[in-house]
């Protein structure tokens, strides 16, 4: 019996979500008194394995091929699940990002498990295997009862921290030897996008709604963005509008984001905005409308005119720099 854990990789670097991974599963492994085995598929090198352990794995199984260039959920699927079946792993723990919500249900019928998705919490209970998750657009918690022999459970970013915990690996290899036929896709060319942080990837996001009042009042926002570090996103609204471009619009319907500080300039909190936002772990909201709804999802609230606090912002930001 064991706790398996996939962690994706960028680059064959892991960043805060796969850390965030481990130490979940490994606290759920200290649960149910046994180890937790991660599982990291594509090109990294040991030294980048090792760091692994020092957030609880005790073992780390390494799949490397020639033909794993690029994600294939078919691939990676099986590859998961053959893992999960060596290792005798009761519990699966994937990220609920799109390539996590793209895994689990294939190894869930692979495996015929039951999957938790979006827990964020450690379970309740053992038996019955009990998990927690957002539901309602982040406004209640549910527990879900799953009772099939293996769980799968996909971690929402954010959720659960970073805990070390030094251990002494074993790292083993497996896997050299895939199939090609497996995948579905082919990898013939990557442009990676340069000179703008990435939402998905960003630590702080600098958002603007309708409160901008218009496309020219940006500047402010990009500067105090780019002196924090942070991407810059947007409503629904802003982009509809055209002021910005649709890759920034972050909700339900846009980007689903997980940020550890998100500033929401001059956005209202809509149901399906905050939906994509919720699992950021600080909100600061800045509204000139005291009953905006943003700020019952908000750790910190500024009320005022967008247009005149962002200067003073970008001063502050500038003298404690």
């Amino acid at each position: 019996m064991s706790v398996l854990v996939y962690t994706e990789n960028w680059d064959g670097k892991f960043k805060k979500l796969s850390f965030e991974l481990v130490s979940y599963a490994s606290r759920v492994a200290e649960m149910m008194n046994t180890s937790s085995v991660a599982i990291s598929i594509g090109d990294v090198a040991e030294d980048e394995l090792r760091k692994l352990g020092n957030y609880g794995a005790s073992r780390i199984i390494s799949v490397k091929s020639p033909g794993i260039k690029t994600l294939d959920s078919r691939a990676f699927a099986r590859v998961i699940s053959e893992e999960a079946l060596k290792t005798g792993a009761t519990v699966i723990v994937i990220s609920n990002n799109n390539q996590g919500r793209s895994l689990a249900p294939r190894v869930s019928v692979r495996l015929k498990a039951g999957v938790g998705a979006g827990v964020s919490k450690l379970p309740v209970s053992l038996d019955p295997f009990t998990v927690v998750k957002r539901v309602f657009s982040g406004n209640a918690f549910a527990h879900v009862e799953i009772r099939s022999e293996i769980k799968i459970l996909t971690l929402a970013q954010n959720s659960f921290g970073i805990i070390e915990s030094q251990a002494n690996p074993t790292i083993e290899s497996a896997g050299t030897g895939i199939d090609r036929s497996l995948f579905n896709t082919e990898l013939h060319d990557v442009q990676k996008q340069a000179g703008k942080l990435l939402l998905t990837d960003a630590e702080i996001v600098v958002s603007g709604g309708r409160g901008m009042k218009s496309s020219e009042n940006w500047g402010p926002l990009e500067e105090l963005a780019s002196l924090l570090g942070a991407a810059t996103a947007c409503s629904r609204p802003v982009s509809d509008e055209g002021w910005r471009p649709h890759d920034e619009h972050t909700g339900q319907t846009g980007k689903i984001i997980a940020p550890n500080l998100y500033i929401a300039i001059g956005i209202s909190g809509a149901t399906q905005h905050i939906a994509g936002v919720s699992s950021s772990k600080y909100i600061v909201a800045i509204n000139s409308d005291k009953d905006a709804p943003i700020f019952e999802s908000a750790q910190f609230g500024i009320i005022g005119d967008a247009q005149k606090i962002l200067p003073v912002l970008v001063e502050a930001v500038k003298a404690a720099k």
